[in-house]
């Protein structure tokens, strides 16, 4: 009889989070093209004048989002004078990846490298948040010729102490993870959405709308969290194979990042980038959390611009560290 209960409990379950992985993507479907890609097929989203001047801007969001999160406050004011390409980073959002394995930086480098060269991209700026900073990194290693430069939004750069969730640990183990995933984490993840995105502002307010605007209940799905874990889980092991090459790193670098991020520490991930990379400009935000581009879209923005000015205008020096503005 328990047997019984316990299968027709779980079966529930998976009904329930297939109805559910149906709504969502009903709620929040893909707003641009799909690029076939070695590994994967990517979503990407263009704005702005596909001929404006200087190189386009590519935007990589971070775990456990997609490039909503990009899009607002950033990319659609951006993208008034610049061309800007959003992307879903391979298993998130709108973007599949054919192995789950394909976890790491540079795994995802390559993939996102081939997709704008399908768009015609020789060279950009990257701009990248949290997690896809090492992506950015990991980028500017294997192409410098076609990275423009970097603004890394609270990146993760090295190895750090603790783990990164035991769910998530779960989650990327092999049988026991898709069965998680295919049955209780849709149904807990809605209750715990928002008060997780919460979390990730403070000590800023989180907009009201931002769980809605950003399609965050996209990462519910059972493909889209395990894709989540395995990057998240395998991170750490990939950022201190890059770390020691940062000297290496030959593009302008500009790093902002908050003194009260409690997400990605900036004693342990942007100080001491700022310190390594030959060509790095560090804004630390009093105050300010994980979510910088909402908490300072304008000095974001003005940041982005002056790395343009930097590649039109190549600096001569290192620019280690600029006073906060907010």
């Amino acid at each position: 009889m328990l047997i019984t209960i316990a299968v027709l409990a779980i079966a529930a379950l998976a009904l329930t989070t297939q109805f559910g992985a149906v709504l969502v993507k009903r709620a929040y479907p893909p707003q641009g093209r799909m690029i076939e890609v070695a590994g994967a097929r990517l979503h990407v989203v263009e704005l702005g004048p596909r001929d404006a001047a200087g190189p386009p801007v590519v935007m990589l969001h971070g775990a456990s989002s997609n490039l909503r999160v990009m899009q607002h406050p950033l990319g659609e004011r951006l993208a008034k004078t610049r061309r800007v390409i959003l992307i879903d980073r391979p298993g998130h959002g709108w973007s599949s990846r054919d192995r789950v394995e394909d976890s790491t930086p540079a795994v995802q480098s390559r993939m996102i490298m081939e997709a704008l060269t399908g768009l015609d991209v020789d060279r950009a700026i990257v701009v990248a948040h949290s997690w896809a900073g090492a992506l950015g990194l990991r980028m500017a290693l294997d192409d410098p010729d076609r990275v423009a430069g970097l603004v890394l939004l609270a990146p993760v750069a090295y190895p750090w102490r603790g783990r990164v969730g035991r769910y998530n640990e779960l989650i990327a183990m092999p049988l026991i993870g898709p069965l998680l995933a295919h049955t209780i984490t849709l149904p807990l993840g809605t209750l715990v959405t928002t008060s997780g995105a919460r979390g990730v502002f403070a000590p800023q307010t989180m907009p009201d709308d931002f769980v809605e605007s950003s399609a965050t209940q996209l990462l519910l799905r059972p493909r889209e969290f395990i894709a989540n874990a395995h990057d998240l889980v395998t991170l750490k092991a990939a950022v201190t194979a890059q770390a020691p090459h940062y000297p290496e790193i030959t593009v302008p670098v500009s790093i902002i990042s908050g003194d009260a991020d409690k997400t990605v520490s900036t004693a342990i991930h942007s100080r001491p980038l700022a310190a390594t990379a030959p060509h790095a400009r560090l804004i630390v935000l009093p105050g300010v959390g994980h979510m910088v581009q909402h908490a300072a879209p304008d000095l974001v923005l003005s940041e982005i611009a002056a790395m343009a000015d930097r590649i039109v205008q190549p600096t001569t020096g290192t620019d280690r560290t600029a006073p906060a503005n907010l």
